[in-house]
């Protein structure tokens, strides 16, 4: 279908065909009804990589709604996946021997990825091994979350976590959105840290959100825009809001406040 506007070039540099090994954006489904998912989709659909059942929303789901739900992703080349903390719930009341019986109804439904996370409950070392082990070997993908809605993480341990992860053999880890802005601001030399000790093609910068107390939409962008001038538009991008999928692929692809990068290197 031809594009509007095509006379114009975009960044070379940008990913535009799925599947994207880099360049992603998650986005967050709270509940979206399949007539709005499908809708919106049919927009944004060449724009969204993965899609997170948030929280421990999967269980509140009719299985047929679900299952269809998982199709239409499926139908836009989109990887739903399961938020953390509904392992983390799983995890909390039934201990380890839960978490097989949650891989596999997951795999059963359809669903090729989870996330393992300790916002709510905490893991240790031990347990993120043992856990990714479980779900590898029900055959699902694993995405693997580091640092913390509450407390100040440092790169070095952020880091360990993440390798953790990758050693259990995780594909991907994301890092807890807390952790990336300090005082309003995008937390430059913890951003860099993490650059430098770890292969960016394998990690997702979460966004922050009304989950975290103070955000503000300011704060949301600029960390955006901070991560795509830094890393180039092909930097993954979690927790992305369903109505802000299109204005991010605008920031990524230099058409809006990021500039097209010749005026970037104008302004240095």
């Amino acid at each position: 279908m031809a594009q509007a506007f095509s006379m114009i070039p975009l960044p070379p540099e940008r990913s535009t065909t799925k599947p994207r090994t880099s360049g992603q954006t998650m986005m967050m489904d709270w509940g979206m009804p399949v007539r709005e998912q499908e809708d919106l989709l049919s927009l944004i659909g060449p724009y969204v990589d993965i899609a997170k059942f948030v929280v421990g929303t999967a269980r509140l789901y009719e299985e047929d709604y679900l299952r269809q739900k998982i199709g239409i992703y499926e139908e836009y080349q989109v990887e739903p996946f399961l938020g953390g903390q509904f392992l983390e719930f799983v995890f909390g009341t039934q201990g380890i021997s839960g978490v097989k019986p949650y891989c596999e109804e997951a795999k059963r439904l359809g669903i090729g990825a989870i996330e393992v996370s300790d916002n709510v409950v905490p893991l240790s070392s031990q347990d993120r091994r043992e856990i990714t082990g479980i779900a590898v070997d029900c055959g699902l993908h694993v995405h693997g979350e580091v640092g913390s809605k509450h407390d100040e993480t440092t790169a070095e341990t952020l880091i360990e976590q993440a390798n953790e992860f990758f050693d259990a053999g995780a594909d991907v880890v994301l890092v807890e959105a807390a952790e990336l802005v300090e005082d309003g601001e995008p937390n430059k030399p913890l951003i860099s840290d993490l650059a430098a000790g770890l292969d960016v093609k394998k990690v997702f910068f979460e966004l922050p959100g009304a989950w975290i107390k103070g955000t503000t939409t300011t704060e949301v962008i600029y960390l955006k825009k901070f991560l795509i001038d830094e890393f180039g538009p092909d930097v993954n991008i979690a927790n992305v809001l369903p109505g802000n999928v299109f204005e991010t692929e605008a920031l990524r692809s230099h058409l809006s406040f990021a500039g097209p990068q010749q005026m970037n290197r104008a302004a240095e």
